[in-house]
């Protein structure tokens, strides 16, 4: 990880650690320095990334004002954060990196296929997917891997442009709200406020309230059901995979409706096959 120069922000700041916050300073085992750096980059993260100012900054890392701005500023000469104009920064290249190397699991595909294979057997022959999530080009999942044995997917019903939508977006279906339940609150307005993908299924989530409302229920729980959101006729079951409290994405399998009325089952088979995901992120 890209720390600054401990020597531009010494001191306490007399501000006391925000919510949540489990590195009380003294007893941590880090400097307060290395603590308040690391609630800046977490506040980023809270807030849901984006362009942040230095006032809602403060306020979400817990960090005096001018403490937060010194990091900003040494971080930016290390390329953790890009300052965008006067007072406004965002996560830079570096914090990308890190990212990017914290997801690179390794994780083998022969053990990814066989997950979904064993759910796709539980659930009758269902079409399964597991989905990653992405923030390049907006907040979305990207299909990681798929078991639909030797099927094309046309049977769904949906033009390639309209199943590339339904498997992207986090408007529909109950891998993207599987996904978008574990979301900052500010992710979650901006995804609401999108429109939904042309050549959904009657049961998708068009009023942005109950989409938003859906979400509690999905955490509480743990796991989505969508009643022909993304296709009519196919309803579809989800989990999310989290790596501690993060999500990283979604297990799903989709279902002829017919077909799906043992919804126990299904909840079931999706919630052990994200769980076997899981433990392969964990094992690697």
């Amino acid at each position: 990880m890209t720390i600054v120069d401990s020597r531009s922000a010494t001191g306490h700041t007399g501000t006391r650690p925000r919510a949540g916050w489990h590195g009380e300073p003294g007893n941590s085992g880090g400097s307060n320095h290395a603590e308040r750096v690391f609630r800046v980059q977490q506040a980023f993260a809270e807030l849901g990334g984006g362009i942040r100012g230095l006032a809602e900054l403060t306020k979400a890392a817990g960090v005096d004002d001018s403490a937060v701005h010194r990091i900003l500023r040494s971080g930016v000469a290390h390329g953790t954060f890009v300052r965008v104009g006067r007072g406004r920064y965002r996560l830079g290249p570096e914090a990308a990196k890190l990212g990017i190397e914290a997801l690179e699991q390794g994780v083998d595909r022969a053990s990814l296929d066989l997950v979904l294979n064993r759910l796709r057997a539980r659930t009758g022959g269902g079409l399964a997917f597991l989905y990653g999530l992405t923030r390049l080009g907006g907040v979305q999942r990207q299909c990681v891997e798929m078991a639909v044995g030797a099927s094309d997917l046309t049977e769904i019903g949906l033009s390639p442009r309209e199943l590339l939508a339904s498997h992207q977006s986090l408007r529909v279906g109950a891998s993207g709200r599987a996904i978008l339940a574990y979301l900052p609150e500010s992710v979650r307005q901006r995804v609401a406020d999108e429109p939904v993908p042309d050549g959904m299924g009657p049961g998708a989530y068009r009023d942005r309230a109950r989409l938003l409302g859906s979400l509690a229920g999905i955490r509480a729980k743990g796991y989505a059901i969508g009643l022909e959101e993304c296709a009519q006729g196919w309803n579809s079951f989800a989990a999310p995979v989290l790596w501690g409290d993060v999500v990283v994405g979604a297990v799903t399998v989709m279902i002829p409706a017919p077909l799906s009325a043992a919804k126990g089952t299904h909840v079931d088979a999706v919630r052990s096959a994200a769980a076997a995901v899981q433990r392969l992120i964990l094992d690697h």
